[in-house]
This record gives structure tokens, C-alpha cells and sequence, in this order.
């Protein structure tokens, strides 16, 4: 397929690619990792002809069709989901749509030999790709990641921005590429999507190249890795697991090999000093010189060996244990301004870890902030028990952190007073700030550097109950495996919701799975365990993308969920319906709200690009900018959870017979 020869690309002084070879054969399936900052993306880019390399060659084939996620989603989508889908951007499946429409109405028109024989030819083609159940196709994939019946037929413009990065995804996969690449392909996905991806993937037949931070898909999927670490780029077959095995068998023959070389070099500049000056020395001493160059050469071909930096093992303070029971919930509702989810009945205990999953939309995250008292329950008790010390992490904290102060400086101000610089410092530096870093203004990081700075902050705060939304966004795969272990080590309480099923499985010791009817059951063990325990309590499971997202034909009486469907009341049904139509107000509230967020941020950025040269000005935008940003990522996911929780009604409803 693709072929790259000697790429090298540079950004001011520092290179990210240097003289980088490899030939990206059909049917690979290759996993590109690296430190961030290694220059992953800018690779991605230069093979895709987003970005252009400063020397080197991309060979690529006629017969290429490549997919690649945008970085950002069509400004310009059709009518509706399934028509943007189907569309595909200017992809081979569309070009061949177009010239099948063509080749019949030139063959309609004006009929000749040459028409019909152009017509058989295409249309050969055109059932060999599937092109007649190309919607059908097209449905499968949007059912696949999510999107209900009713949403396909939604305008593109009223998704939410993880959404629609989601339909972009569908348009890849429905444009059938023979050459695949995916820069963090599992980005806004939830759990069950999730897994119909992955499923996907394992069944393409094309060349395959992704990056991702997902430690159970690199162990899952890929046949071969690529690492591009100090702008090189070395090949290792197998999965991630075996790449591990087989970077550190050769990072210790590369280290004793260097030092071999570097007692072999201090040897001879013994002698050199030793004898150098001496006449009857000089051939000598100049032979060993010229030597001691060429090792000195050697010794730079091998490399750095390492990162240089210490094993890191970060440690969460855990202050006063809180009493046995922690959190108990009873009859609870949460929401806005309608519920997402009722009766909920939770106990959680000291010690527990306990993940939280179910589709997008259905409460997850509000039911997390319910707990940390930033939202009120609609219903139901929620009780603390003795002594219990709750601290939340979130995705959206900016507004907690001073812009104008350091990293390290936010971190001791909300951490436990307890805690030292060096506490700080280490547990920065396993969040990926390191050396100097600690120091930047926070005013200068970007929204994932910000959301790093929150996460060292809470585990710092000797809290005994931690709540945690998406703690392994934007750490690399090292950060997340010290992480992880720290939250095994740690002997408080957990209830986090992730959609990383390594990390899920590694920290939890129970799942607590939600559905779209506003259930929740509360099952010991891992999410295999769940799997097993849910089919045996007669339980759907959520990792069912057919569960999770209602939104194909199951028939109502195939599930649990249908039973307690058909046992509402009317007066149930009624306050069903009066919660939609709330919910659907404030839908259109917050598509207001949304629209004025987009456009303030479009003005502010439009302000930064003339701003270069005033740095107070800029800095005062970006801060303005990082606020508006904020709302607008906490209303798309009210949004979210809104829509997620209309849709679920109206399956209800439907099922029932009735309508909204």
C-alpha cells in the first residue's frame, strides 16, 4: 500500500521525524505508539496529504482509498444523519454512486452497444461494493455506534460535538476504505459502542493504522507496532504486550552494547591523555583519537536507551477512614429539569471501587455530580455516612483553577494542607508535567493539560471518597498504568465512571450498570463478571449496543426492561410525558445557548489570530475563551443525557402502544 522513504519534519528546532522508512503493507493492522509529543499525529497527517514533510518521499498506490478521521466534523452536512452518512464526503463509494446514476441515465437516454457494456461494467462494480444495500449498510453502522432510528433522521447540526465526530466515524466505515487511519479512534465512544467498533475493526480486511491510549485494544488488535520514540521509528511484531517484551530485551542488549563502548572509549582517552604529548606516543595517540570519533559516532546511532526518568509510583493520601457506608441512595432521581434516571437504590462501602456504565446520555456524569452536591436530587434520599470526605474530578474544572498562577502552585492550593512540594511534584510528574513544566502559568495549557492539573489536585486532597469522570483522558498509556495501580494501592472508596475497559477492569471490584429506562443494579466483580452475573439475574447488559442504545428492531417482550415497561400506570405514563415535553424545552434552550457559545468562541478566535503580538491581550482571550469552552462542554452534555433520556421514553412509550 503506502510506501514512506527518509520523512523528516522539524518544528523550529525540534524534530519529530528523522529519516523515517517504513512500507504499510495490505492487510496490516498496526498499532503507532509513542510519548505524547513524539510526533504520532504529525505522521498520521503526512500520510493522509494534510500536512507536507520537509524531504522525503510518500508513494502512494492508484488503487488507494484512504479513510481518515478529521480533526473536526463537516460544517456543511446534509438534511439528516442518514443522508450525511451515506454521503460520505467525496469518497470512492460516492463516486461510485455517482457514476452508476450516470452510467444508467446515459444508457436510458441514448441507448448504444458502448452504454449497456459501460452500464454491465459499473453495475458489476457496483454490486460487488454493496452499493444496493448501501442504506441498509449505512443504518447497521449508525445502529452500531449508538445512533437510534429516530436520531438518524435528526438534522446533523442538532448533535452534540462527540456526536458528531461519531458520524464522521460512520462515514469512514460506510465509504469502505482499503486503507484505514485512526487517530484515537475510541474518542467519543461509550462503552458499548465501543465494543461494536472494535468488532468492526477485527473484521477489516484493509490495511489498518491507529493510534490510541486504549491499552486493551493495543492488546487486542494490532499484529504489529510501530514506536516512534526521539524521532525514529522502529517496527516490533505482535501485539502491545509483545512489543513491551521485545523494546525492553532490546533496550537492555542496546544498553550493555553501550557500555561496552563507553569503557572502551574512556580507555583509550586515558591513553590518549596519558601518552599524547609524548613524541615517541604521537601515531599512536592520533590512531586512538580517530578511534575514540568513531565510537563517540556509534554511541550517538544507538540512542537514547531510555527516558531517562525514574519509575515513578504515585501514592493518593487517604487522610481519616470514613465509616463502613459510605453512600446509600434510596428511591433516588437525577436530572435537570427532568429526570434521567429514577429509583435508583445504591449502598456503597468503604473500600469498594465501583464503575459506572451504560451509553452516553443516560446519567452517568449526573449522577456523579449529584453525589458531589453540585446537583440537587429530583427525588430520593442521598445520604453520606460517618466521616465521609468526598472529592470530585471532572472534565470541565477550569473554573477551579487560577489561570494566573503556576501548575505546581493550583495543585497546593487544593491539596490537603499535609501535603508537600514533593508530594506535588511526583504526582505531577506521573500526570506527564515534568522538570520545568510545573511552573508554566496555567493560563498556557491546553484544555488537556488543564484537565491533568485538576485530576493531580484531587488526589492530593486526602479525601476517603473520590469520585472520578474520565480520569485517563489525556494521559498516556505509562500515566495511566501509574494511575491505575495508585487507585488499587489507594485504601479509600471509588466510584468513577471510564469508558477504558483496562482501566476499568484493573481498579474495580463492582459494576454498576444503568440503563436507558433509568435501571441500575449494583454487581460484584469485574465487567466479565458483570456480563455473567447480569444474564443470570435476568438483567440486559449494557455492553449490548442494541441495549444500551435503543435503537433497532427488538422486540419489546425479548427484555426485562419491556416488563416493567408494561406495568406503568397511567398516571406513570402521564408524568412520563410531562418530563419529555420538559425535556425537550430545555433541549431547545440549550441549542440556543449552544449557538451563542459557538459564536462567542468563533469571535474570540478570530481576535487571537490578530493578537500575536499583544500578550496581555491574548492571554486575557484565551482565558475567556477556556470559560466559554467550558459551558459549552457542560451544556452538550445536558444535551446529552437530555436527548438520551427522550429517546428512551418514546421506546417506552412505543412499546406500550402509546405515543408522547
Amino acid at each position: 500500500m503506502i510506501r514512506v522513504d527518509s520523512l523528516v519534519k522539524t518544528f523550529g528546532s525540534k524534530t519529530v521525524l528523522d529519516h523515517v522508512t517504513f512500507h504499510f503493507s495490505e492487510g496490516g493492522r498496526i498499532a503507532l505508539v509513542g510519548a505524547n509529543g513524539s510526533g504520532k499525529t504529525t505522521l498520521l497527517n503526512i500520510l493522509t496529504g494534510i500536512q507536507d514533510a520537509d524531504s522525503g518521499t510518500v508513494l502512494r498506490p492508484a488503487r488507494l482509498r484512504l479513510g481518515y478521521l478529521p480533526q473536526v466534523p463537516n460544517p456543511t452536512p446534509l438534511a439528516t444523519v442518514l443522508e450525511e452518512a451515506i454521503s460520505g464526503g467525496n469518497g470512492y463509494m460516492q463516486n461510485l454512486v455517482k457514476r452508476h446514476k450516470d452510467a444508467l441515465a446515459t444508457m436510458t437516454a441514448e441507448y448504444s452497444e458502448a452504454a449497456h457494456k459501460n452500464w454491465e461494467a459499473v453495475d458489476a462494480e457496483y454490486r460487488a461494493e454493496r452499493g444496493y444495500a448501501l442504506e441498509s449498510d449505512a443504518k447497521a453502522v449508525l445502529s452500531g455506534l449508538g445512533f437510534s432510528e429516530e436520531t438518524q433522521t435528526r438534522s446533523p447540526g442538532d448533535l452534540s460535538g462527540g456526536w458528531r465526530m461519531r458520524l464522521e466515524l460512520a462515514k469512514i466505515f460506510i465509504n469502505r476504505p482499503n486503507f484505514l487511519v485512526l487517530d484515537e479512534p475510541t474518542n467519543h465512544l461509550d462503552l458499548p459502542s465501543l465494543v461494536w467498533v472494535e468488532k468492526w475493526l477485527n473484521g477489516f480486511s484493509g490495511t489498518l493504522l491507529f493510534v490510541s491510549h486504549d491499552r486493551g485494544l493495543l492488546r487486542r488488535l494490532p499484529r504489529e507496532i510501530l514506536h516512534l520514540d526521539h524521532a525514529r521509528m522502529t517496527s516490533y511484531q505482535g501485539n502491545f504486550e509483545s512489543f513491551l517484551e521485545q523494546r525492553e530485551k532490546r533496550m537492555e542488549e542496546t544498553a550493555a552494547k553501550a557500555d561496552n563502548l563507553r569503557k572502551r572509549r574512556e580507555h583509550l582517552e586515558k591513553f590518549v591523555e596519558r601518552f599524547g604529548a609524548k613524541a615517541t606516543k604521537a601515531t599512536q595517540a592520533q590512531s586512538k583519537m580517530k578511534m575514540i570519533s568513531r565510537i563517540r559516532d556509534l554511541e550517538g546511532d544507538l540512542g537514547p536507551t531510555e527516558d531517562n526518568l525514574e519509575s515513578m509510583h504515585l501514592n493518593i493520601p487517604m487522610g481519616t477512614p470514613s465509616g463502613r457506608e459510605v453512600l446509600k441512595i434510596a428511591n433516588g432521581a437525577i436530572g435537570y429539569d427532568c429526570p434521567l434516571s429514577k429509583g435508583i437504590q445504591l449502598l456503597i462501602e468503604r473500600g469498594q471501587k465501583i464503575a459506572v456504565i451504560g451509553a452516553n446520555g443516560i446519567g452517568k456524569s449526573t449522577l456523579l455530580k449529584t453525589i458531589a452536591g453540585r446537583l440537587k436530587p429530583l427525588d430520593g434520599a442521598f445520604t453520606a455516612g460517618h466521616q465521609v470526605r468526598i472529592a470530585w474530578f471532572a472534565q470541565d474544572q477550569l473554573d477551579s483553577l487560577d489561570f494566573e498562577k503556576t501548575v505546581l502552585e493550583n495543585v497546593l492550593m487544593m491539596a490537603s494542607a499535609k501535603v508537600t512540594q514533593s508530594n506535588a511534584r511526583n504526582t505531577l510528574g506521573a500526570l506527564l508535567f515534568r522538570g520545568e513544566d510545573v511552573d508554566k502559568k496555567v493560563r498556557v495549557l491546553s484544555g488537556g493539560e488543564k484537565a491533568r492539573v485538576g485530576l493531580a489536585s484531587l488526589l492530593l486532597q486526602e479525601a476517603n471518597f473520590l469520585l472520578m469522570d474520565e480520569p485517563t483522558n489525556h494521559l498516556d498509556i505509562s500515566s495511566c498504568e501509574i494511575v491505575s495501580q495508585a487507585i488499587q494501592d489507594y485504601e479509600g472508596t471509588v466510584l468513577f465512571v471510564s469508558h477504558d475497559r483496562e482501566f476499568i477492569d484493573a481498579v474495580c471490584t463492582h459494576v454498576f450498570a444503568m440503563l436507558p429506562d433509568g435501571r441500575g443494579m449494583l454487581f460484584e466483580g469485574k465487567l466479565d463478571d458483570y456480563r455473567r452475573l447480569a444474564r443470570k439475574a435476568g438483567f440486559p447488559d449494557v455492553l449490548d449496543v442494541e441495549v444500551a442504545n435503543p435503537a433497532g428492531p427488538v422486540e419489546p417482550a425479548q427484555t426485562a426492561a419491556s416488563q416493567t415497561q408494561s406495568q406503568l400506570s397511567e398516571a406513570e405514563i402521564s408524568n412520563l410525558r410531562r418530563d419529555t415535553q420538559r425535556a425537550r424545552k430545555r433541549v431547545e434552550k440549550i441549542d440556543q445557548e449552544m449557538t451563542t457559545l459557538r459564536n462567542t468562541i468563533h469571535d474570540i478566535d478570530q481576535k487571537l489570530a490578530g493578537a500575536h503580538s499583544d500578550f496581555a491581550l491574548a492571554t486575557k482571550l484565551d482565558g475567556e475563551r477556556a470559560v466559554a469552552q467550558g459551558k459549552l462542554d457542560d451544556l452538550e452534555m445536558e444535551w446529552l443525557e437530555l436527548s438520551g433520556f427522550i429517546e428512551a421514553t418514546q421506546e417506552t412509550l412505543k412499546a406500550m402502544g402509546r405515543s408522547i
